[in-house]
């Protein structure tokens, strides 16, 4: 047997031991998933995640001031639930925002919107205390011109990386930018323009250079990335840029769909107001992704019609468009029965229901706080955590600039808030994005891997 069919034997004799053990304890779901945002590309958490990593932004005067990964406890079998077990500064501040795990999840890229720097953080030699790995200080250089760097994806052995502007005029022309698990630049993705459409078809008016997010449909040869603005808009005070007309202009409408294996764009679609973040179904019949427009607060289908040709469509209004609530992040069912989004102006979540996905109904909301951003659920659908900031010079000012995480059960009905951390008065900054950890992810934990969390290994 050749060494290769070794390997994967080895493989595949560790993921059965490791299931089989998950089974003993009544842990294992047949899901294939953790939190629904991520990849599927992904080794899975599928019962109880042991912490959450929240990628926090320093403030001047809070604590050291600087940016942070911070890991709270969040399994109830621990001693130490619902506290921060450890924080990790790295210097200065970065804008810190977006966050997402390498394939094998050994490792957490976290990117600085304004000092365009990459941190990689090591999460497996000791989940519970993240170690540094190393700093990429060069991804403007190597890219092109690519600032911001937003989304980083897991693609088999690569990181894609979405960037939200450029080193030329700080606008939203922008690109993808792809990477090595280890951390070595690879290509630069342009996106589509009226000027060089780059071989992409255009579905509507626009083809407009923006990016944000992006998601990948494996079974479709699909990728999928949506638009916001560039760093003279982000960086911005969001009091000040409202008033400016000329600002308010400068945002994405649209949504690119990509040949995954070829990394070319396929067709450029029309998604007015600003599509953020991107959910793509989880089901093997379900050959749809979900958007949110910021600007306009609709939900929008991105979706493989009959023809096989890609479309979009807005399917449902989120609170009262008129009022601009600001929808942000959001988190899809695993099964695609529903989703949860956050509105940032009003501080609320809601729960909409996916039984017609054509047609979401919302049959739940609360308010988290005075402001809310992000969200991620457990793939389970029991567990949904919270926190609070958008961007530095975005957030709400004074009392209504609270900063936090909290941790909910979902039954179904509503959300009951286990517990909440104030991240001002642990003088931690303003959380941001989570991603989840667990002892069961990694081999030499296996005398942790039995305490309530269960893995499922992609294959």
């Amino acid at each position: 047997m050749g060494s290769l069919n070794m390997k994967r034997l080895a493989k595949t004799l560790l993921s059965a031991s490791i299931t089989a053990a998950a089974l003993a304890t009544g842990g294992i779901s047949t899901a294939l998933a953790d939190e629904t945002c991520m990849s599927p590309y992904m080794a899975k958490i599928v019962g109880q995640e042991d912490f959450v990593y929240v990628w926090t932004l320093g403030v001047e005067g809070v604590g050291d001031g600087q940016d942070k990964l911070v890991t709270v406890d969040v399994n109830p079998k621990s001693a130490n639930y619902g506290k921060v077990v450890n924080s990790l500064s790295v210097g200065g501040r970065n804008e810190a925002h977006h966050s997402g795990f390498t394939d094998d999840r050994h490792y957490l890229w976290a990117g600085g919107l304004d000092t365009n720097k990459l941190f990689i953080f090591d999460v497996h030699t000791d989940p519970a205390k993240p170690r540094l790995h190393k700093v990429v200080t060069d991804f403007v250089a190597k890219s092109g011109g690519v600032v911001g760097p937003h989304t980083t994806y897991a693609l088999p052995g690569r990181i894609m990386i979405t960037g939200l502007s450029n080193n030329k005029d700080h606008g939203g022309r922008t690109a993808l930018v792809e990477y090595t698990n280890a951390g070595e630049y690879v290509a630069t993705h342009w996106m589509p323009t009226d000027e060089n459409l780059r071989g992409a078809k255009k579905g509507g008016k626009f083809a407009d250079v923006y990016g944000y997010d992006v998601r990948a449909l494996p079974r479709r040869n699909v990728m999928v990335t949506s638009s916001f603005t560039g760093w003279s808009n982000y960086m911005m005070d969001f009091g000040k840029m409202l008033q400016d007309k000329e600002a308010m202009k400068r945002f994405g409408n649209t949504v690119v769909v990509w040949d995954l294996h070829s990394r070319k764009p396929k067709k450029v679609l029309d998604v007015p107001g600003a599509p953020l973040e991107i959910r793509c179904a989880w089901q093997p019949n379900h050959n749809w992704c979900l958007t949110t427009t910021a600007l306009t607060s609709k939900v929008w289908m991105i979706y493989e019609d009959e023809a096989g040709e890609w479309q979009a469509k807005a399917i449902a209004d989120i609170g009262d468009p008129s009022k601009v609530p600001l929808p942000v992040d959001f988190s899809i069912a695993s099964d695609d029965s529903g989703f949860f989004v956050n509105t940032f102006m009003d501080g609320k979540t809601r729960y909409f229901d996916l039984s017609d996905p054509e047609n979401p109904k919302q049959v739940y909301e609360t308010v988290i706080a005075r402001q809310v951003n992000m969200v991620s659920g457990s793939w389970d659908g029991k567990r949904q955590y919270y926190t609070s900031s958008l961007l530095a010079n975005w957030d709400k000012k004074g009392e209504d600039d609270e900063q936090y995480f909290k941790a909910y059960d979902w039954n179904g009905k509503e959300l009951v808030e286990k517990f909440s951390i104030d991240f001002y008065k642990e003088k931690l900054g303003r959380a941001h994005q989570m991603r989840f950890g667990a002892y069961a992810l990694y081999a030499k934990n296996s005398d942790e891997k039995l305490k309530g969390t269960a893995l499922a290994v992609n294959e």
